[in-house]
């Protein structure tokens, strides 16, 4: 299977696999904008490398919630009435209503790009912060074809290090990893981070063997507590730098998957 991505920022990235073209949490409002919250205020500092536009076809986007400005911003959810189907939690579905698609843990669906071709979407467990103090439902997903052969792609949405996470590792067929990194950390939740941190990001990393990790939602906005520098410093003292694939912005980056690994078209830094 290849798959190519194209990072647009934060947590949006494009994910083009078997034909399908899937986009993760859009966020596609300019550098500077402000969203007032519950007790806090989120502030954009980056805008995306991508119009939503420039993106192109969307067969399906990929929302891991709808209720935290950084995943789903003011342009990010105008954009999605684009799509044909917004595939997100249940409680997300109903807020946003018609062509939004509610997913409970492990339940798949097919999606299906213009030209018959699909691939299969199931969702999988997230806790957006530490046991009994998460930010809401959040879900992550997995991306396969029908081929038990060919490696699977899993995209983490917001979540920290948890038991849910680590059973999707051992069912043993991901091949690529887009984490949801940053530390996430906003005064109203307390002193816990919300997303994965970087020694998390490690133990992922070694819990889905041998696969590339390739870091989403780590920069570009002024509540991430980590940035690249403290990921790639984790990888190295780990001995995993080579596991780590940095998305150029704006840039498609080619992978070849298979049932046991991930390779990148060039260096994986």
């Amino acid at each position: 299977m290849k798959a190519t991505l194209t990072y647009v920022g934060g947590p949006t990235a494009l994910i083009e696999v078997g034909g399908v073209r899937l986009l993760t949490d859009p966020t596609f409002d300019a550098e500077g904008t402000s969203y007032p919250g519950n007790g806090y205020t989120l502030h954009k500092t980056a805008g995306p490398a991508l119009t939503r536009a420039a993106v192109g076809r969307v067969d399906a986007v990929l929302l891991s919630h709808d209720h935290h400005a950084d995943n789903l911003d003011h342009a990010g959810r105008a954009s999605l009435v684009d799509a044909p189907v917004v595939l997100t939690t249940i409680a997300a579905a109903v807020r946003l209503g018609g062509n939004a698609r509610g997913l409970a843990d492990h339940r798949s669906v097919m999606v299906t790009a213009p030209d018959g071709r699909r691939v299969r979407v199931t969702a999988t467990p997230a806790r957006h912060g530490p046991a009994g103090g998460d930010r809401g439902p959040v879900i992550g997903f997995l991306i396969e074809l029908d081929d038990p052969a060919e490696g699977a792609i899993y995209v983490s949405g917001d979540t920290v290090w948890y038991d849910g996470v680590e059973a999707v590792a051992r069912q043993g067929r991901v091949t690529l990893a887009l984490l949801f990194l940053g530390a996430a950390h906003v005064a109203a939740a307390g002193p816990s981070h919300l997303t994965f941190t970087a020694a998390e990001a490690v133990a992922a990393a070694r819990a889905f063997a041998g696969a590339t990790v390739a870091p989403l939602h780590y920069e570009g906005w002024a509540h991430f507590a980590e940035s690249r520098r403290e990921v790639d410093a984790a990888f190295a003292a780990a001995g995993l730098t080579r596991r780590l694939a940095w998305l150029p912005p704006g840039q498609p980056r080619a992978f070849e998957l298979s049932g046991t690994r991930a390779t990148a078209d060039a260096g994986m830094s």
